[in-house]
């Protein structure tokens, strides 16, 4: 089955655009666009950049309640946006676990200290560890594991599945990214304001009740994923057993607020209708 809604990407403000789903079986449920198109990905880095850091967890390079970070922080912190630091910039604004501090600073600092437990740069650790092993040949992480990573949508789709049903981890580990850190922590999520509660897992946005929010509004509570400031973003909703990742090459903005949520909607409704 192709599923219909992914070609409303069509209408989106955009010059180019790719989308796919992938069960949790690992079955392509449809595509649409040039989805062998290497875009950046902006923070959609992120989740990529955390499921290599759970992997090191799990080989024993790092532990995710050691030091990272400001003093007082741990990866866990890193990962879960509430180390302190700044949103682009690495000084501390809170104590650690105290504030949802959206963090590309954070996740900096989480791939200096994975590349000194590993002996070699983050980039490389996380093709050996992630992406030559999930056969992600076209996505790359140089430069911050933040922001700078590159990919495509049949990439993506290869790590969704991954995700939905782990071979690289631990099954109770991807549960826990995918669980709520640090309960109750207010913030703002970067383009939709102040939250509260702001609820992430580790290096995963959780969507829960927050409103506004980028995915839609029959999306359940327990779907999570990220987005990205270059129009791009990736969801995974357990309840709908699928997961969704859209690449564009136009910047985040209103466009993507105002197309983002029906896409989403008629996708999980076109699922439940199969």
């Amino acid at each position: 089955m192709s599923l219909k809604s992914l070609a409303t990407i069509e209408n989106w403000p955009v010059p180019t655009a790719a989308a796919g789903v992938v069960r949790a079986d690992g079955t392509v449920a449809g595509t649409h666009g040039p989805v062998g198109r290497r875009f950046p990905l902006a923070s959609v880095t992120k989740p990529l950049a955390a499921y290599a850091a759970l992997v090191a967890h799990e080989e024993g390079a790092i532990d995710l309640d050691e030091p990272a970070g400001p003093p007082g922080s741990t990866v866990r912190h890193l990962l879960a946006h509430t180390s302190g630091l700044a949103f682009d910039e690495h000084r501390t604004t809170a104590p650690p676990g105290e504030r949802r501090l959206y963090s590309n600073a954070g996740f900096e600092q989480l791939g200096e200290h994975i590349a000194r437990a590993a002996e070699m740069p983050f980039a490389e650790y996380a093709r050996q560890a992630v992406l030559e092993p999930l056969g992600m040949a076209s996505t790359s992480l140089d430069g911050s594991p933040a922001k700078d990573g590159v990919s495509t949508v049949e990439d993506l789709l290869r790590f969704a599945a991954e995700v939905q049903v782990p071979r690289l981890l631990d099954p109770r580990t991807v549960a826990a990214a995918m669980t709520v850190q640090y309960p109750g922590t207010k913030g703002v999520l970067p383009g939709y304001g102040h939250q509260s509660p702001n609820d992430w897992g580790l290096g995963f946005e959780i969507r829960d009740g927050k409103s506004p929010h980028w995915t839609g509004a029959a999306s359940s509570p327990g779907t999570f994923g990220h987005f990205g400031q270059a129009g791009t973003f990736l969801w995974i909703d357990p309840v709908a057993g699928a997961a969704c990742a859209a690449l564009a090459d136009r910047p985040f903005g209103p466009w993507a607020a105002e197309s983002w949520p029906p896409f989403t909607d008629a996708v999980l409704a076109e699922l439940r209708a199969a």
